[in-house]
């Protein structure tokens, strides 16, 4: 019980937790599926953007894909390293992913159709991303923390590059081209809204996140900052959003916008999205076929550890 109130009196001192503090289990639990989540969410996120590489409309547009997929792994790696401090091996969480009990933004799960979706991508869903993600970089769990502070500062440039894509297309574009950018912003708006989480009185892990200091603000203060930034956004682009409801309320000061459909984030992160199936299939692929590298560099690393020690 001591240990519990030290800890909770460090939580509400606004303290961080380094690996080797005592920290109770529900906390290194908690952690531990957020992290994962989280880095699972970052390499299942270069597949929808991956299949456009080869269709890349210019180099210049194919080089800067090219760079946010490898940014994109990377933050898998900062994320699978930050959980491995808590005790947990990169094998057991690629293997809870590859089974299926472990989870990743439901964003993932739909299709990229054209290349108007790889800037809408850029603009939304890393818009939202770096929402989320800015006040983790306060998060209670060190290590958490630091590596968020780098995913930020790449994630806006994705943001930046996305919108940058897009703007070409609405004021240079042909009026298909237009018409493009318009359809994928009405396919990602409403799925990019559930990125943040069901309502704060629905979800089952805001109230410890929000208790521990792992979040720092709550699902629906974080997309009404979300929507009330990308309205903005989207007038200059020159873009509607898909929301018939969606209008400046003097009174809260906010945009109002209309139900979200619940229903469809529940189906989609039980498995039952558009491309669920598609998108595991060709992580565990990619899992399978990266084997005999990851062997190999074992075999060196190994080979290296004997040398030395013949060495000394």
């Amino acid at each position: 019980m001591q240990r519990q109130q030290q800890f909770d009196d460090h939580i509400d001192e606004g303290g961080f937790v380094e690996p080797k503090d005592w920290m109770p289990d529900d906390y290194r639990k908690t952690l531990i599926r957020q992290i994962s989540q989280h880095a699972h969410s970052e390499i299942v996120g270069m597949l929808p953007e991956g299949n456009w590489v080869t269709r890349a409309p210019t180099l210049k547009r194919k080089a800067i894909l090219l760079a946010k997929i490898q940014d994109e792994g990377g933050h898998g790696l900062y994320l699978y390293a930050a959980a491995e401090t808590l005790g947990v091996s990169r094998d057991a969480l690629v293997d809870a992913l590859h089974s299926g009990k472990a989870k990743y933004s439901s964003i993932f799960n739909y299709p990229t159709l054209n290349w108007a979706d790889i800037g809408t991508i850029g603009w939304l869903v890393d818009g939202a991303a770096i929402m989320n993600q800015v006040p983790i970089c306060r998060c209670s769990f060190a290590p958490y923390a630091r590596a968020m502070i780098r995913v930020c500062r790449e994630e806006s440039f994705h943001q930046r590059q996305g919108y940058d894509s897009l703007l070409v297309m609405m004021q240079k574009g042909t009026p298909e081209q237009k018409a493009m950018v318009q359809d994928a912003v009405n396919r990602w708006w409403w799925p990019c809204l559930m990125m943040f989480g069901p309502p704060d009185d629905q979800s089952p892990n805001s109230a410890n996140g929000m208790r521990w200091g792992i979040k720092r603000v709550s699902n629906d203060t974080l997309r009404q900052k979300f929507i009330d930034a990308t309205k903005q956004q989207a007038d200059v682009l020159g873009v509607t959003l898909p929301d018939a409801e969606l209008k400046w309320n003097e009174a809260r000061g906010h945009h109002d916008h209309g139900p979200i459909d619940w229903a469809e984030f529940w189906r989609v992160v039980g498995g039952d999205g558009p491309v669920n199936r598609e998108r595991l299939a060709a992580r565990i692929k990619a899992w399978d076929d990266g084997a005999w590298v990851r062997e190999a560099a074992m075999a060196h690393a190994r080979k290296q550890v004997k040398t030395s020690e013949q060495a000394a």
